[in-house]
């Protein structure tokens, strides 16, 4: 992009609602910098965890996210669960929930990434 282009140009100047499903837990930085860079343009962020990707909930930087403004964070409790996460310390603003918050990320974004 053209330094001089603005922060929003890739979608016309139209804010949008990202959603980020995150199903490894291989990705943290990438996951951080993309949500990072998404809210520093205006856009909204939502996060969804499950599969092995409910063991970043252990990552106090991956967390912190869930305090940014414009992001949203939830987890599956079964798939925490059945990976053996403890989810006493996660901070409030990480929602616990089932696949139905899935769904509703999926129905409410504009776009949808997998990690």
């Amino acid at each position: 992009m053209a330094a001089d282009a603005p922060a929003d140009y890739e979608f016309g100047g139209v804010t949008l609602k990202l959603g980020i499903l995150v199903n490894t837990d291989r990705h943290p930085d990438h996951i951080i910098g993309i949500a990072t860079a998404a809210v520093s343009r205006g856009h909204e962020v939502i996060i969804f965890n499950m599969d092995e990707g409910t063991r970043l909930l252990d990552n106090p930087d991956f967390c912190a996210l869930s305090k940014f403004p414009g992001v949203q964070m939830g987890y599956c409790r079964l798939n925490a669960k059945q990976s053996g996460v403890v989810t006493e310390g996660i901070p409030g603003e990480v929602a616990e929930g089932s696949q139905y918050n899935n769904a509703i990320m999926n129905h409410d974004a504009d776009r949808i990434i997998v990690l």
